[in-house]
């Protein structure tokens, strides 16, 4: 494989954040706006660094971001996928911790500033938040849970998996870890890098503007073909992250079979969702049970899992199930 790299780091030896920015054939207003919402954070140059990697655009990115090019670092790669761009940027990154951002999003500067203050202060292996819809921040002060290890945590919350509504040490990592060539890359890197993490903080900022547009992989929901590989994906996650958990000690797999059922649940809700057939459906039943993995264990983790549990253990009930949520 090769890869372009181009331009330099504007940074001294050892910044704060590496800001690792995705990009397959965005639209460029949206790159750019991207871009500058990290440029707008007021972070002091040695604190940051922002890495681009081209997943192999039609037209090489770079020659589009004239004005941004002294201060990007830009690798350019054959187009292999999200999952290969993050191990790349990965590799040249210097910083101490890392924030992932897909090419079409941004960063909302009130909010995400004051988790740069939170991250300062505090110095978490990881600092959670949420993303938004919405373009204009609600301008709210900041709320945050009182520090915790990554196993506690996920004993007690469902997690929002994606990979880019985290800061993390880089540190956690043995070396890039993301599996390429597979969709829903993020539920198999984020609870595995949870596990590592000795003080995790959790906040109510939503500084990350997510924009759906109908042109993504992930909302392609009636192509068949990408509905049928996402599920395959997702059973294949499952089944490693069940395989990890009888592997670890008694507290690290109890909060990862925890990640487990609630990945499990939602792999049924989105069978039936997309609308697959009885016979997969049934056939895909099958399987999770030879794995041990249905019915789905008898916990109280939420209201909202146990009712799903009850509902989904009768073959006639998610056949009813399956045309309300369809």
């Amino acid at each position: 494989m090769q890869i372009e790299q181009t331009g330099t780091s504007i940074l001294q030896e050892g910044p704060l954040v590496s800001f690792i920015i995705i990009a397959y054939n965005l639209p460029i207003d949206m790159l750019k706006e991207c871009v500058e919402s990290i440029l707008t954070l007021g972070l002091d140059h040695r604190e940051y660094e922002i890495i681009l990697v081209d997943d192999g655009s039609d037209v090489p990115v770079i020659a589009q971001l004239t004005d941004f090019q002294d201060v990007l670092f830009y690798l350019r790669q054959q187009n292999q996928g999200i999952s290969v761009a993050r191990n790349n940027g990965l590799r040249v990154a210097k910083g101490k911790y890392i924030q992932f951002i897909d090419g079409d999003d941004k960063l909302l500067n009130a909010p995400y500033c004051q988790c740069m203050d939170l991250l300062r202060a505090e110095n978490p292996d990881m600092l959670l938040f949420n993303f938004t819809d919405k373009d204009h921040p609600s301008g709210k002060a900041i709320k945050y849970e009182s520090p915790s290890t990554g196993a506690s945590y996920m004993h007690t919350h469902n997690l929002h998996a994606s990979a880019c509504c985290y800061l993390f040490q880089k540190n956690l990592l043995a070396g890039p870890t993301f599996t390429p060539g597979i969709y829903h890359e993020d539920e198999e890197f984020t609870p595995l890098l949870m596990l590592k993490a000795e003080k995790v903080i959790a906040t109510d900022s939503a500084p990350y503007y997510y924009r759906k547009r109908e042109e993504s992989i992930v909302n392609k929901v009636d192509d068949n073909e990408h509905v049928a590989k996402r599920l395959d994906d997702t059973e294949q996650i499952i089944y490693k992250l069940k395989h990890k958990a009888d592997t670890l000690p008694e507290m690290e797999r109890v909060a990862m079979n925890r990640r487990v059922a609630q990945l499990t649940m939602d792999y049924l809700y989105q069978m039936m969702k997309a609308g697959v057939s009885q016979e997969d459906l049934d056939e895909r039943v099958k399987r999770l049970e030879t794995h041990s993995l249905f019915p789905l264990p008898d916990k109280h983790y939420t209201y909202k899992y146990s009712l799903f549990r009850l509902l989904s253990k009768n073959k006639l009930s998610r056949t009813i199930m399956s045309k309300i949520i369809r």
